[in-house]
């Protein structure tokens, strides 16, 4: 009975991806335009023909290299503003109305305005830079401010080294935080620096083979570089997201950890 349910639960995930499939599939059928939509299969075979080129991977080592960018840097800087904003409330207070602009204002905006700050080059860094930064850095704050004020009295009684300190009380509490923050932020990454390639047109980038796919109405051609974009963002989490976790001492750490105090 367990068995079943354990096998059950593992075919799930990939029965839900093929439903979805095979909806698309038929939308693709029951439209019967290929300029309108293609199926999966169509945006798969196209796909396949990319493959071979080595203009297709020099696109997405360029994409991927400058939007990757511009989220470590943010992923950076959000943990140090917010950290520096969790020990100086004076510091957060002038720094909240800068994060709530960069997430109020329309990701056209700063397309626009990196065009002329930046250049069409750099221009998927500066986006993705600019879109994440906020997201990490209220995240790292409020994981900071999560913190269980009894475990750092303990830790000023025993003297606790501030190394200490930071491993074992301070990064559980911000590790869920950063993880949540992550999620999003990636997804949002991948794909502002996706559109303002397609903006500013930067050689060898995946936005500009979005942008000629549209020009010439090469629909499979648009599905099979989304795909890319969906494959590559959904790598690139699980490699964060797994360094992340690292981050976070096991249990049995913990545990040995407070022994010894």
């Amino acid at each position: 009975m367990m068995v079943s349910i354990i096998c059950m639960s593992r075919l799930r995930k990939p029965f839900i991806i093929c439903l979805w499939l095979a909806f698309w599939q038929t939308a693709a059928v029951l439209v019967h335009n290929s300029i309108m939509l293609v199926g999966p299969f169509e945006a798969l075979q196209a796909l396949w023909s990319l493959l071979p080129s080595s203009d297709f991977w020099r696109s997405v080592a360029g994409s991927c290299g400058r939007i990757s960018t511009g989220f470590l840097l943010a992923f950076a800087a959000g943990i140090l503003l917010g950290s520096l904003a969790y020990t100086a409330p004076l510091l957060e207070e002038l720094l909240e109305p800068f994060m709530l602009f960069l997430k109020a204002v329309p990701v056209a905006s700063f397309v626009i305005l990196a065009l002329i700050w930046a250049g069409s080059r750099n221009l998927s860094v500066v986006i993705a830079f600019l879109v994440v930064l906020p997201v990490i850095y209220v995240n790292t704050l409020a994981g900071l401010q999560s913190t269980d004020p009894k475990l750092l009295e303990m830790a000023v009684v025993f003297r606790m080294p501030v190394w200490r300190k930071i491993r074992f009380i301070y990064l559980p509490a911000l590790v869920p935080y950063l993880v949540s923050g992550c999620r999003i932020a990636l997804g949002m990454s991948w794909k502002s620096g996706a559109a303002a390639e397609v903006i500013g047109l930067p050689e060898h980038s995946i936005g500009e083979h979005l942008y000629m796919a549209k020009i010439y109405l090469e629909t499979a051609d648009l599905f099979a570089w989304t795909l890319v974009i969906i494959l590559v963002s959904a790598l690139f989490e699980r490699i964060v997201l797994f360094l992340i976790s690292r981050l976070c001492p096991q249990r049995g750490e913990v545990t040995h950890e407070t022994a010894d105090l």
